[in-house]
């Protein structure tokens, strides 16, 4: 089953929003085939090693990190388990059950209707944090979200000028561009825009994807010429924004390829889980992540600045966090801090981490964690 999640996150990126599975197939101790699903659209891992192992799958165990899929509406590949029971399998081994309302125990279900043993929850947890992102899309139709920020030791995001290249190591830099390569959408903020004039795309050595660039811009303030226009990607853009967009403007983006949302504003607190209120003006989250999952996004990559950070945290929307700590000091007392906004009163409404891990990345911290809500509606 290891080698099973490990042949799984190959497909980081790619298969969205299909979940991400791997799958081997063992007979008498010897490994008969193994492989993983690539490609959304494309034949998924159980079929792949049942094509490789002919009819040597006769007899055989398969381990799987997620259920096999089973006959659905809007479902465009063969169902698995038909195949696994064509096959001959003997033994079927899960780690988790597909999050997906229209499979979830069904696969395990007609497999075992077909006289085939089934064993589950192997390695389950691994299996749920490799497709923490399936999970999440699958059960309540919003994308994870991901809040990726770059800061100093003393909690810096740049120096009292704004400067702020580079914070963080070139072996940092790689990661992020390997972040952007997972995640289906990345978001910032026009402030980030206007300072940094970003190309929002994905630079790796080898061949990755570029995620739909989603811009928060209530006002309408992109400039024409920034570089996230002038992208030869072919990902699209997405500026969310609100009725303040003047017709001019909307022409002029609509005519270089941009996607336009226009979305509510927040006019009250209603909704927020801490006591600091959120700043008048600023777009409905959750109207935008409702559309984002509607629109088959199934993961949101949220790059900042401090502004966005905030009000992606106040909205409860944020489901994991990860800060990359570089060596360094900044100071200055209006140095700018990941997470903006006005903050909260009192040290009972701080937002609560859990599942915390640290490791090394060149020079560089990496420190991850999951936001914890629990007991927040009650405080707040």
């Amino acid at each position: 089953m290891r080698r099973a999640l490990k042949l799984a996150a190959h497909g980081r990126g790619w298969v969205n929003p299909n979940p991400l599975v791997g799958a081997v197939l063992i007979k008498d101790g010897k490994l008969i085939s193994e492989g993983f699903h690539q490609r959304y659209g494309g034949p998924h891992a159980e079929a792949v090693v049942l094509e490789k192992a002919g009819s040597e799958a006769r007899g055989a165990d398969l381990y799987a990190n997620v259920e096999p899929c089973v006959s659905h509406p809007g479902k465009r590949t063969p169902p698995c388990a038909d195949q696994i029971i064509q096959s001959g399998v003997r033994r079927v081994f899960v780690a988790m059950r597909d999050p997906d309302t229209h499979v979830n125990g069904r696969g395990i279900a007609q497999l075992r209707a077909a006289g085939i043993d089934v064993q589950e929850s192997i390695l389950a947890a691994e299996a749920q944090k490799l497709n923490e992102i399936s999970v999440k899309y699958k059960t309540t139709g919003k994308p994870f979200v991901l809040l990726k920020m770059a800061m100093s030791a003393d909690g810096k995001i740049a120096t009292r000028t704004g400067n702020s290249k580079y914070i963080s190591s070139p072996d940092s830099l790689r990661y992020a561009h390997e972040l952007r390569d997972r995640y289906t959408a990345l978001l910032v903020g026009i402030g980030t825009v206007l300072a940094d004039d970003p190309q929002l795309n994905t630079r790796l050595d080898c061949p990755g994807h570029d995620p739909v660039r989603v811009l928060l811009d209530a006002q309408g303030r992109l400039p024409l010429e920034a570089k996230l226009l002038q992208s030869k990607s072919s990902a699209k853009t997405i500026l969310a924004t609100t009725d303040a967009l003047s017709k001019a403007k909307e022409e002029a983006l609509l005519h270089r390829g941009v996607e336009i949302w226009k979305l509510p504003i927040v006019t009250n607190n209603i909704g927020a889980q801490h006591a600091a209120p959120l700043q008048s003006g600023q777009i409905d989250l959750h109207e935008l992540a409702d559309r984002l999952g509607k629109a088959g996004l199934d993961s949101l990559l949220v790059e900042g600045g401090s502004t966005v950070t905030a009000s992606f945290l106040q909205t409860g929307l944020v489901d994991k966090i990860t800060f990359v700590i570089a060596p360094m000091l900044i100071g200055g007392q209006t140095a700018p801090s990941p997470i903006g906004g006005l903050g909260i009163e009192k040290i009972e409404d701080a937002f609560r981490l859990k599942d915390i891990s640290l490791r090394a990345l060149g020079q560089d911290i990496v420190y991850e964690a999951y936001l914890d809500y629990t007991g927040l509606e009650d405080s707040s």
